[in-house]
C-alpha cells in the first residue's frame, strides 16, 4: 500500500480521524430510511441543538459551496447582495456559486485587517447608494476563522450585529474552520454564534477528520422554511442520508471536534514559532488558529515544491499558506522546518 506523506496545503488532505471513521461504519449496519429519515439524522440533529443550547434547524449537506451558497440564497432574492470580506472565500473560491443559486445576489466587498469585517466598513458599502439602480444590501457573510487565520472576537462581533440591526442586514457565518475559532476564543458555540447575532451557521466537519458533510444551521427556524427544497433541487439532499449525519455523531461525541482543532492549532503555533525564528522568513498574520501564512524567497518556494512538498500561494495578499489538521504531526513540522533551513543554508 502506498502510503502518502503528510502535506501543509490544506486541512482537506487530511483522512478520517478514527472517531468518524467507527461511527461511519456503526452508521452501515443493516438498513435504514432514506433520505434523512433515519435515527442517525435525527441523533445527529439534536446534537447540535444540545450543542448550541437552542432548538435550532439542522440540514445536511456534501460539501461548504453547496452550504454556503444555499445558505446564502435563502436570505436574499435576486435584486439583493451580500457583504463579505474581499478575500472571502465565497468570493474567491466558489465559483460564482453564492450568486448562481441566488438567481443573481451581488457580492459587496470591503477590505478589513487580517481578513475582518469591520462595523464601520459594512456601514459604508450600506450607505454608498441606497437608490433603485443598486442592489440592496441584505445580507453580511462573516468567515469564522477568516481566511486569514484570525478569528472575530465576541465583541466585533457583537459590534457587527449593532450595524446589523440599524441597516435591517441578517447574519451568516462560513464556519469552515468553525472548530478551530471555538478553541481559540475559549468561548461556548452558543456564545459565538446566535447569542452573538449569527442567524445562520455552515459548520463544517470536512477540515475536522470528517470525509465530508457540512451542517447547515438555522438559528431563526423561520428562516428555514423550504431549506430543504432547495437542498433537493441543488442536489444536496442524500438518499443515504445517514452516512453524512452519522460521522457527526462520532466527531461530536466526547468533543472529539475540539480535540482535534486543539492539535491542529496547537501544530500551527508550534510551526509559526519555528518560522519565526528564520531571519530570512516573515510571518503575515497572527496565528491564531490552524493556518500559517509566510513571506519567504522565491528560490526557497521553488526548492521546497522540488523536493515534494506542496502548499497554496494565497489569493489575493501573497505569501504561501500552510495548513496543518488533526492528523498533523511534530515530526513532519520538523522536517518542513528542516529543508527549508538546509535551502537557506542555515
Amino acid at each position: 500500500m502506498l502510503e502518502q506523506l503528510e502535506q501543509f496545503a490544506s486541512d482537506n488532505y487530511s483522512g478520517m480521524c478514527p472517531e468518524v471513521l467507527d461511527a461511519l461504519i456503526s452508521a452501515n449496519q443493516g438498513s435504514s430510511p432514506a433520505y434523512g429519515n433515519d435515527q442517525w439524522t435525527e441523533k445527529a440533529a439534536n446534537a447540535f441543538r444540545e450543542l448550541f443550547e437552542i432548538d435550532c434547524e439542522v440540514f445536511f449537506v456534501f460539501n461548504g459551496t453547496a452550504a454556503n451558497s444555499l445558505a446564502l440564497a435563502t436570505l436574499c432574492q435576486s435584486y439583493h447582495s451580500v457583504i463579505a470580506h474581499e478575500v472571502a472565500h465565497v468570493e474567491t473560491d466558489e465559483c460564482g456559486a453564492p450568486e448562481f443559486f441566488s438567481n443573481g445576489s451581488k457580492l459587496l466587498l470591503s477590505p478589513g485587517e487580517n481578513g475582518k469585517l469591520t462595523p464601520e466598513g459594512i456601514a459604508k458599502i450600506v450607505t454608498k447608494r441606497q437608490d433603485i439602480h443598486y442592489p440592496k444590501p441584505k445580507v453580511i457573510s462573516l468567515t469564522q476563522a477568516t481566511e486569514l487565520g484570525t478569528v472575530y472576537q465576541v465583541d466585533e462581533l457583537k459590534a457587527i450585529k449593532s450595524v446589523a440591526d440599524q441597516y435591517q442586514l441578517k447574519i451568516h457565518m462560513d464556519g469552515a474552520r468553525f472548530a478551530n475559532a471555538v478553541v481559540a476564543l475559549g468561548r461556548s458555540p452558543a456564545e459565538i454564534t446566535w447569542r452573538s447575532g449569527v442567524d445562520i451557521l455552515c459548520f463544517s466537519g470536512t477540515k475536522n477528520g470528517m470525509a465530508m458533510g457540512e451542517a447547515v444551521i438555522f438559528f431563526d427556524r423561520t428562516l428555514a422554511e423550504d431549506f430543504a427544497y432547495r437542498c433537493k433541487q441543488a442536489g444536496q439532499l442524500a438518499s443515504k442520508m445517514r452516512f453524512i449525519a452519522a460521522p457527526w455523531l462520532g466527531l461530536l461525541h466526547q468533543d472529539t471536534w475540539l480535540k482535534n482543532a486543539r492539535h491542529a492549532n496547537e501544530c500551527a503555533r508550534y510551526l509559526a514559532t519555528q518560522l519565526a525564528a528564520i531571519p530570512q522568513l516573515r510571518l503575515m498574520f497572527p496565528t491564531e488558529v490552524n493556518g500559517v501564512f509566510v513571506q519567504m524567497p522565491e528560490e526557497v518556494i521553488y526548492q521546497l515544491r522540488e523536493k515534494g512538498w506542496l502548499f497554496y500561494n494565497f489569493i489575493g495578499v501573497g505569501g504561501i499558506r500552510l495548513m496543518c489538521s488533526w492528523a498533523t504531526t511534530g515530526e513532519r513540522i520538523d522536517e518542513l522546518v528542516a529543508d527549508i533551513k538546509a535551502i537557506l543554508g542555515i
